[in-house]
C-alpha cells in the first residue's frame, strides 16, 4: 500500500464496528487470510479480532443447534394450525350438510348449540 493509500484507508477505518463489519473481517479469516494481517487491515488489536471470530462461531453454533422457537411456541403455532385444519374440515362438512338439503336442522343445531 502507498503512503497516500495507507492513510486514506486509516481515515476509513470507524470508531465503532458494526455487527455486519465485524462479519466480514471474520469472514476474511475463515477465507485463509492470517489474522494478524487482518488485524493490521482494519486496525484492530489480533486479541479483538480473534474475541470477534470467538463471537461469531458461538452464535453459529448456537443458531445450528437452536430449533425454530421455544418450545411453547412451537406448541401454539402447532395448536393453531390444527384448529386452522378442524375449521376447515367442520365448514366442508356443514357446506355437505347443506347440499344434501339439511342446512334447516344443521341451522337448528348451531342456534341450539349457541354457534
Amino acid at each position: 500500500m502507498t503512503m497516500m493509500a495507507e492513510q486514506e484507508h486509516q481515515d476509513e477505518v470507524p470508531e465503532r464496528w458494526s455487527a455486519k463489519a465485524k462479519s466480514e473481517v471474520v469472514l476474511r479469516l475463515f477465507r485463509g487470510e492470517a489474522i494478524e494481517a487482518v488485524s493490521r487491515d482494519v486496525q484492530v488489536p489480533v486479541h479483538e479480532v480473534e474475541a470477534w471470530r470467538r463471537a461469531f462461531l458461538e452464535a453459529g453454533v448456537g443458531g445450528l443447534k437452536a430449533r425454530h422457537g421455544e418450545p411453547e411456541e412451537r406448541a401454539l403455532k402447532q395448536a393453531q394450525a390444527k384448529v386452522g385444519e378442524l375449521t376447515m374440515k367442520l365448514e366442508l362438512a356443514e357446506l355437505l350438510l347443506e347440499k344434501r338439503g339439511y342446512a334447516e336442522d344443521l341451522a337448528r343445531l348451531k342456534r341450539s348449540r349457541g354457534w
